[in-house]
């Protein structure tokens, strides 16, 4: 098959696109930069900004099946430059595709659309959108959800999957922030309870859309809907963090915040971000607050029925690949 893969270069996108490779696919890639690991892959790359209808169109030209994963993440920011490119570009990867009259369109989403700052245990795709979002992110993600399962038709199949914490070697983001951290003595538990957290290892990750596409077709059942995906091994959030460290041969996290605490010094500083001429983003905010305190766990029986999905790594394999990824050689 002919298939455009938005967001190759990073971390789940690059996954996906070397398993299509892997089984045979022709494969194109579409984003901003131009990345070496690809081209020797032998997947065609187009550079482009999903805001540029015209670059989304002709990077679309041609495929059967497109996987839109590329996406603006990120705990801050301006919100115009995440609607830009998660509400924007999904419209104009949508509006591509009816247009070239592709049939099959896989969206990556996230479990944060669904979350309002309390437990999730064990929840389905049954439980709705919050009514207010703390972040930029996550609203900009469940209006693009949104458009993708809106536009499902008998001409154009689309699912949406939502893997939660997405996690592995060749990581540039979760990984990378807790080493980093964890090195410098900076991290702190919040919270004093063991909630329980989902975690997808990133090979799972990757099956999870190919499973998606190969059961994807107007009228059949995944069309139009959206599943949580990830390894159905919850454990909580700090055991996972320090295995994490563990696995770098760094010192556990033993310090603690309660949670009111580290919630307030969030919203603090919130304001000093947004009031100081200051760079980057805050290392604590309301949202991530919230996220590292409360439990989220999915149910994924309905991945498991309507795509054949099937998480083929374990989380205590995924430890041993880490460890192995990080040992000196």
């Amino acid at each position: 098959m002919r298939i455009l893969v938005t967001g190759a270069g990073g971390f789940l996108g690059r996954a996906i696109a070397c398993r299509l490779v892997e089984r045979g696919d022709s494969v194109r890639s579409f984003s901003r930069g131009s990345h070496p690991e690809l081209k020797q892959l032998g997947i065609e790359q187009q550079q482009g900004d999903l805001a540029d209808a015209q670059a989304v169109l002709e990077a679309c030209r041609g495929v059967d099946l497109v996987f839109h994963v590329g996406a603006k993440a990120g705990i801050w920011g301006r919100r115009r430059d995440f609607y830009r490119t998660n509400v924007l570009g999904t419209r104009n990867v949508l509006e591509a595709c009816r247009t070239l009259r592709i049939e099959r369109l896989v969206y990556t989403s996230s479990p944060s659309v669904v979350f309002d700052g309390k437990d999730m245990e064990g929840v389905d795709e049954s439980v709705p959108y919050p009514a207010r979002f703390r972040a930029a992110y996550p609203e900009t993600k469940a209006a693009a959800e949104r458009l993708v399962l809106s536009a499902n038709s008998s001409a154009l199949a689309t699912v949406s999957l939502r893997p939660h914490l997405i996690w592995g070697p060749g990581d540039t983001n979760l990984i990378p922030g807790i080493l980093a951290r964890g090195r410098k003595g900076g991290l702190r538990q919040i919270g004093t309870a063991k909630k329980l957290v989902d975690f997808t290892y990133i090979d799972n990750a990757a099956e999870a859309h190919l499973c998606a596409a190969d059961h994807l077709s107007p009228g059949r059942p995944a069309a139009g809907k959206a599943y949580f995906i990830s390894q159905a091994e919850p454990m909580p959030t700090w055991e996972f963090v320090n295995r994490i460290l563990a696995s770098a041969g760094l010192p556990p996290v033993e310090k603690s915040v309660p949670r009111s605490v580290a919630y307030a010094g969030g919203a603090l500083l919130e304001v000093l971000y947004r009031l100081l001429p200051v760079s980057g983003e805050p290392r604590l905010t309301r949202f991530l607050a919230e996220e590292l305190s409360t439990a989220h766990w999915f149910d994924i029986s309905a991945a498991r029925r309507d795509l054949a999905y099937q998480p083929v790594v374990s989380m205590e394999e995924g430890f041993r690949r880490l460890q192995a990824s990080l040992s000196p050689r």
